[in-house]
């Protein structure tokens, strides 16, 4: 299965899921932990692959989303962005609501 079948599947298969440097137990990079503590935060379930452990899906995720940048952030199959973004949407509320409709 190449990097691309293999993203597209854990994408296809996770309601929300962070592409990040490290675990969330170990993030490598501020940006990822950043991240994690937001998704936390929101109280949502989230499936993570740690790209530093597959170079094929490090790089392959960046052509998939076309953002240039680790950690990436997918929901419902949709991108998202990276912990940037996440942050402001958070911030604003739109993260919680894209992450709990039903409210």
């Amino acid at each position: 299965m190449s990097a691309e079948e293999r993203i597209k599947e854990t994408v296809s298969n996770n309601r929300v899921v962070l592409f990040m440097k490290g675990t969330p137990q170990f993030p490598q990079c501020g940006f990822s932990s950043r991240a994690v503590q937001i998704l936390e935060a929101c109280g949502t379930q989230f499936a993570t692959v740690n790209v530093l452990s597959d170079m094929e899906v490090r790089e392959g995720i960046k052509q998939f989303s076309n953002w240039p940048t680790i950690p990436q952030v997918y929901i419902d199959g949709e991108f998202v962005g990276g912990s940037d973004i996440l942050l402001s949407m958070y911030q604003n509320g739109e993260l919680q609501t894209k992450l709990n409709p039903a409210n």
